[in-house]
């Protein structure tokens, strides 16, 4: 029987001494992921969220202001907001759709560094299929085990109940589809969040148009399981989306500020 080998060379993410240079990291990592999901033309005005946990304040997390375009959103501009939903560094509004769901997962996850939520079309589309992601392609098995389905659409979240049942819903996993929304993804590190939230939205999209074009063949459970094991992991997430850092400071550096 063949047994998980975890792709090779991966390193663990980058630990920190210092709690404020972590802090920063982190929050540079939230404004690169904003500028990723304009680069990538996943951002549809003023949906979606992007946030972190402090490292020092565990109940507290960055995020962008509300109204902010992704494109232009700086790491020096992010608000620190707290367990009651106020604003307590930075300037600028506070999503409260951000707050609704992003406050329920930190606190029920602590192993949640990052989350990440948007509105790209193939990632809208899927959803409205109330359907989990199939194991199509070897991409797709980074998430077969590990995400779930809330089927319960009621309007834009702004009820502190529903952020606690979509955290209830997500469990101990790494993406939730959001029926006739969107989909989240989470991690360890922002980077892993981010890279799942951009990995699923292109597997969203590879589903599509493999069932479009006929009956795509499912790769069987018990490989599914081993390459979700080779490529599901968070040091793999947090390691492929170095790539796409260097490129979106490549290309904007300005994000850094």
């Amino acid at each position: 029987m063949t047994t998980a080998r975890a792709v090779e060379n991966i390193p663990s993410p980058r630990g920190f001494a210092d709690p404020a240079e972590e802090r920063e990291h982190r929050k540079r990592r939230v404004a690169a992921g904003y500028r990723v999901i304009a680069r990538f033309g996943l951002d549809e005005g003023i949906a979606g969220h992007i946030t972190c946990r402090d490292p020092e304040r565990a109940d507290h997390f960055w995020t962008a202001p509300f109204g902010r375009y992704f494109g232009a959103v700086r790491a020096s501009e992010l608000i620190l907001v707290d367990e009651a939903g106020t604003v307590v560094d930075g300037e600028g509004p506070l999503n409260q759709a951000a707050f609704a769901i992003h406050s329920a997962i930190h606190r029920t996850r602590p192993d949640v560094v990052g989350a990440v939520h948007a509105h790209g079309l193939h990632g809208k589309a899927f959803a409205a299929l109330g359907r989990r992601l199939a194991p199509l392609t070897q991409d797709a098995c980074a998430f077969y085990g590990s995400h779930a389905v809330f089927d319960d659409f009621t309007g834009v979240v702004l009820d502190p109940d529903v952020g606690n049942r979509i955290a209830d819903c997500l469990g101990d996993g790494k993406a939730v589809i959001l029926a006739n929304h969107g989909h989240l993804t989470v991690g360890g590190t922002v980077d892993s969040a981010i890279f799942w939230f951009v990995a699923m939205e292109r597997s969203f999209q590879a589903e599509l148009l493999a069932r479009a074009a006929g009956t795509p063949r499912e790769i069987e459970p018990a490989a599914a399981r081993l390459t979700h094991d080779q490529i599901g992991g968070e040091d793999v997430g947090s390691f492929a989306f170095q790539p796409i850092w260097q490129r979106i400071v490549g290309e904007q550096p300005d994000l850094l500020d």
